[in-house]
């Protein structure tokens, strides 16, 4: 029934659609896109001394950013980097927002209240000071970890440590509305049945108050998606997100405006990641629109 309701809203269909074609040009060209050639190979030094800042050509659709570097290459490589921040954060998210929320309005009393009191002290706290000072504190750490197991061990420690401290800042809300639920939830008849025939307190949350919160959780974890999205972007977009050499939606934007000028505009550089960022954030919501009215249990 929910998939019939999901169908008939175009809007929802189109918009998942064009997030898989997107997710899927972003992550089967990664072969493409994470390719180098050697330094000091003939093509290096072609792709590096002799290409210069230019518009689309047949070779490159989307044109060359101000390094001679193939920008189509870095819009899917900066995809799937941003459309992974996205989805890590989004999971990390809903997993800690539904656990305190359901710990918090089922157990009730001096656990509840404390809870809470975490929520809100963490919602009087600006995420961008948070997720900075994880940076600062962690990121080092994190490098040293990936030393000898991947390559540029800085950049992905950077993008690592991003995505838990989106993901790690974004539950608030999502805590607070599943203990809404959950309140609503514990005192009704069938709960109380389950606690009459001897079912422990483990059994009741994962055999009645979950299956009921299911289409919450998943119509919120559509919609935290382009907020974990929009934030990763905004930070790289600063300068405190993912790091250069390694591109995303974000920095890409951000080089782009470095290298607008008054004696010749290469809006190409702009336009794209921007472009790439909308028609993601769009989709998104119009696919958690769908969801959130296919999984209402008072539509008819």
């Amino acid at each position: 029934m929910a998939w019939r309701r999901f169908g008939r809203n175009r809007l929802a269909v189109v918009g998942a659609v064009v997030l898989l074609l997107l997710v899927a040009a972003c992550y089967g060209s990664l072969g493409y896109s994470l390719a180098r050639p050697p330094t000091g190979s003939p093509r290096y030094e072609e792709q590096h001394l002799e290409q210069t800042l230019s518009a689309a050509t047949t070779s490159f659709p989307f044109g060359t950013d101000q390094l001679g570097r193939n920008l189509l290459a870095r819009m899917a490589l900066g995809g799937a980097i941003s459309l992974a921040i996205g989805l890590s954060s989004a999971a990390i998210s809903v997993f800690i927002g539904t656990t305190v929320g359901v710990v918090a309005g089922y157990v009730g009393g001096r656990t509840d209240a404390l809870l809470m009191r975490a929520v809100d002290t963490l919602y009087g706290l600006p995420y961008i000071l948070l997720v900075i000072l994880l940076r600062v504190a962690v990121v080092g750490r994190v490098t040293q970890w990936l030393q000898g197991v991947v390559a540029k061990p800085e950049s992905w420690a950077n993008v690592l440590v991003l995505l838990v401290g989106i993901g790690g800042v974004s539950w608030l809300t999502m805590a607070r509305v599943i203990r809404g639920q959950v309140l609503s939830l514990r005192d009704q008849p069938f709960v109380e049945a389950a606690r009459a025939i001897g079912l422990n307190h483990g059994a009741i949350i994962v055999r009645h108050l979950l299956p009921n919160l299911a289409g919450i959780i998943i119509v919120y974890a559509t919609l935290t998606v382009p907020q974990a999205i929009l934030q990763e972007s905004f930070l790289s977009f600063l300068g405190l997100g993912v790091a250069n050499p390694l591109p995303s939606w974000g920095n890409l934007a951000s080089d782009a405006v470095a290298a607008l000028n008054p004696v010749k505009i290469h809006w190409m550089l702009v336009i794209w990641p921007l472009a790439a960022l909308s028609v993601t954030l769009l989709c998104l919501n119009f696919v958690g629109d769908g969801l959130r009215d296919a999984l209402d249990p008072k539509s008819r």
